[in-house]
């Protein structure tokens, strides 16, 4: 296969809060101008604190939310550009799953009907067998198509997120913190499973969360975002940081050694508020290496095709 699965060029979203009696409209920029590819069968992880636009760039992707400027093409099709039928009919290649696998599947349905819901919105007939390959996929036996949802652990109930998200056979999944509800122990058992189909169904992921331990482990490249912008991709997971954000992630995650826990060292500063955004670079304010230039200017995603970073002082 030639070219990326997925380009993303300059993709901005905007989002206003209504004023009220007392109080003025207000917009945020949550996705700033960000531009990346995706290749075929790759895991691309997608890292940063809360509120970054982590998870808004990936409704983007899929357009479950429009964009105010940019684009989106996928397999040579500019998603931004279809019309609802067409886009109905692209989102067959395109799955999600969600973080909460307690809300995520409707308390009303028995398992069943949670895994035949895509065929149905589809309009795609359910093969006879369907249930029943789709528990086996994820490690659930068949007795269980019967169960509803308050009657499984949270594990089983991811586990059927993913089943339903890989019902019809999809070339790209956005996993939106897959595991960031559940325990340690069933974590591991989470990743292991999706590590597995994605070697067994040719998968493309893109990898959501704010562990970045857990995304250096799975994924083959990082993007660093911080206040709606892509900072730094790194090329490989072993890859040392150049942007002195991505390093402080680094600095201040778990470490399960004893010995290392000394090291560990929380980002301090206040993050500046989304609505009103300072002029220069974002993390000027809590970076040590900041200077005059730094605070009055904005950096650019270099184009180092290697290891991008927007930073005037990279590491």
């Amino acid at each position: 296969m030639t070219g990326p699965l997925i380009r993303i060029e300059g993709l901005t979203r905007r989002f206003a809060t209504g004023g009220g009696l007392f109080a003025r409209p207000r917009e945020m920029l949550a996705v700033r101008d960000v531009s990346l590819d995706v290749a075929h069968g790759e895991a691309l992880g997608v890292v940063g604190e809360s509120g970054c636009g982590k998870s808004t760039l990936a409704r983007l992707i899929l357009r479950l939310i429009e964009p105010n400027s940019g684009r989106v093409t996928f397999d040579g099709t500019e998603l931004t550009a279809l019309p609802p039928a067409a886009l109905r009919a692209a989102r067959r290649r395109m799955a999600m799953v969600f973080q909460d696998p307690y809300s995520s599947l409707d308390p009303r349905y028995t398992l069943a009907e949670v895994l035949a819901e895509p065929f149905r919105v589809q309009r795609q007939p359910l093969p006879a067998d369907a249930v029943s390959s789709m528990l086996a996929s994820v490690g659930l036996p068949e007795t269980l198509a019967a169960s509803h949802a308050h009657q499984l652990s949270g594990g089983q109930r991811q586990r059927v997120g993913i089943a339903r998200a890989l019902a019809l056979r999809p070339d790209f999944v956005v996993l939106d913190e897959p595991t960031a509800s559940l325990d340690v122990s069933i974590q591991a058992q989470i990743v292991a499973l999706l590590s597995d189909l994605r070697d067994r169904m040719g998968l493309t992921y893109l990898f959501i969360s704010h562990d970045l331990g857990l995304v250096r482990y799975f994924c083959d490249r990082i993007v660093v975002m911080y206040l709606g912008a892509v900072v730094e991709i790194l090329p490989d997971t072993g890859a040392a940081p150049r942007h002195p954000y991505t390093a402080a992630l680094m600095r201040s995650g778990f470490a399960p050694d004893p010995a290392r826990r000394r090291e560990i060292a929380p980002l301090h500063g206040e993050i500046p508020s989304p609505f009103a955004l300072p002029p220069g670079c974002a993390f000027a304010g809590r970076c040590p290496r900041a200077t005059d230039r730094c605070r009055a200017e904005r950096p650019a995603l270099s184009d180092d095709p290697a290891h991008p970073v927007a930073c005037f002082h990279p590491l």
